[in-house]
Formats: C-alpha cells, structure tokens, sequence
C-alpha cells in the first residue's frame, strides 16, 4: 500500500468500493504482518466511510426528488390522496 491515498472527495463510489473490495481480499487471505492488516484495516474503515458518504447523498437526492414530485402532485390535484411512501 501507498502512503499517499485518496480521500473521500478524490474517490467516487465506485473507486471506493473496488478499492475496499481489495482490502477485504487481502485481510481474508492473511499472510500480512500484523501492521500491514492494521494499515488495511483502517484504509477499509475509510473506504466504508467513503461509500457510505457516497450512499447517503444518493438517498437525500431520491428523496429530495420523490418530495418534489409529490408535491408537484398534490399542487396539480389538491383533493387527491397523500401518496404512501
């Protein structure tokens, strides 16, 4: 592993998971030292961070889009049925 590794704003989702895939890997084959698997460790807790950052927006931005639809609904037809989530 490298010192210098991207951050969250560097990676996109799928950069993140790919890379922490490949963590995953390398922590289930063993083999490494001690510091190697805490170094690998700590890269994968980031990535997961970094995925879950990525997951997170996407939610808010489906969120954001449905409240805009239903409201677009509910002002073309004031008497219609509030839409179930």
């Amino acid at each position: 592993m490298t010192d210098q590794q991207p951050g969250a704003s560097d990676l996109t989702y799928e950069q993140a998971r790919d890379e922490l895939i490949e963590v995953v890997r390398q922590l289930e084959a063993g083999g490494t030292t001690l510091e190697d698997a805490l170094r690998l460790w700590e890269r994968g807790e980031q990535l997961a961070g970094i995925c879950q950052q990525w997951l997170d927006g996407a939610r808010a931005r489906l969120d954001a889009a449905v409240a805009t639809e239903t409201d677009a609904d509910t002002d073309a037809d004031p008497d219609a049925a509030p839409v179930a989530e």
